[in-house]
């Protein structure tokens, strides 16, 4: 495929990472707020002068909203009280539209503590998705940073871009998304030993670490976030194999939320279980060779058949319908004009909903 490179910068409108608008002070129009009703649900609007929020316990006019501080409570015209808060960035990306399945808040909180993302790194990014893991990539970075992102379908780098305008309020000028594999554009796009840290999310990250080796400096880590077994078995083969890393350390990450009510507590009867494996191993200097290991013996060796179980077709993809990939390519454009529109950040055109009940946590991705 050929990569097609799409800068970050906007012109004179343009505003470095985390540089969106502010994230205290009085609800203005333009800014999005998150409404919890009596019974705990959540709903996202976005501020429009003479607007009502409608649900079917009433309405509520943004205009009695703006001007509040964040974290009041506002009745509707029947009297029912609502929270109004000024969502997270947790919350944005739980609510906002998806091309393809999104790194989760707990799994991405865990690549940024794993992969050792810090202020001013430079950082490539591969699948972009619908960008929830960009958004949290370039926070940590900071207006110093880099984040070179990649993505190989245009439907999702258009959902992942209006996802991040959205948020931001425009396009943040240390981002660039290229289209393209990431075995062919890396090297034209990051010179050799320029990059500190990789994050793989595709169903095949052992088919792009040549092109990762030869970015990465000495020292630097690379991260693969996988969803089943059979991949998290071969990409930690596939780094062994390269000679070049040390190695690979692999986990999962299980978040169990409590009841925590008078002498009633404990744990929820839901909890967010698996939804990926991490891997990481870091970039050894060039001819050096790692002391080799002493373990007990066990069977490691395995067949071409093995091999074949482990392709990118057998480990099979949950493709998103075309119709229903349109509709969220228009929902993210939509929000970005909006949050254009009103110059203020975190701005997003429509009412956020649910996550996409036909897209299952961990899914091949």
């Amino acid at each position: 495929m050929t990569g097609r490179h799409s800068t970050g910068a906007i012109g004179a409108g343009a505003i470095g990472a985390g540089g969106r608008g502010e994230r205290s002070g009085p609800f203005r129009a333009g800014d999005r707020v998150q409404l919890t009703g009596p019974k705990g649900r959540l709903h996202t609007i976005t501020l429009e002068p003479g607007k009502l929020f409608h649900s079917h316990k009433g309405g509520i006019s943004h205009d009695d909203l703006i001007g509040l501080p964040d974290g009041s409570v506002v009745r509707n015209q029947v009297g029912v009280e609502y929270l109004a808060l000024r969502p997270l960035l947790s919350d944005f990306v739980m609510s906002m539209p998806r091309g393809a399945a999104i790194v989760y808040p707990k799994d991405a909180a865990q690549i940024l503590a794993h992969a050792d993302i810090f202020p001013g790194a430079t950082v490539v990014e591969a699948g972009v998705g619908s960008g929830a893991l960009s958004l949290w990539l370039l926070r940590a970075i900071g207006p110093e940073g880099r984040l070179l992102s990649f993505e190989r379908r245009d439907e999702f780098a258009d959902v992942a871009r209006g996802n991040i305008e959205t948020f931001h309020g425009a396009v943040p000028e240390n981002w660039s998304i290229t289209l393209g594999d990431l075995a062919e554009v890396l090297p034209d796009t990051a010179d050799e030993a320029s990059v500190d840290r990789v994050v793989l999310d595709m169903l095949a990250p052992w088919e792009v670490l040549d092109a990762v080796t030869e970015a990465l400096k000495p020292g630097g880590v690379v991260l693969c976030y996988v969803a089943t077994v059979t991949q998290l078995s071969r990409v930690a083969e596939a780094i062994r194999a390269t000679g070049a890393y040390t190695e690979p350390a692999a986990n999962e990450t299980m978040v169990r939320g409590w009841h925590v009510q008078g002498l009633a507590v404990r744990p929820d009867h839901r909890m967010i279980a698996h939804t990926g494996f991490l891997i990481t191993a870091r970039r050894l200097a060039p001819d050096t060779v790692l002391p080799e290991l002493k373990r007990r013996p066990s069977k490691t060796e395995f067949s071409d058949e093995d091999v074949e179980a482990w392709t990118p077709g057998a480990l099979g993809e949950r493709a998103v319908s075309a119709k229903s990939l349109r509709k969220r390519v228009r929902a993210a454009a939509t929000a970005a004009s909006l949050a254009r529109e009103t110059g203020s950040g975190d701005a997003g055109g429509l009412e956020a909903g649910a996550p996409d009940p036909d897209e299952a946590p961990g899914e091949a991705r």
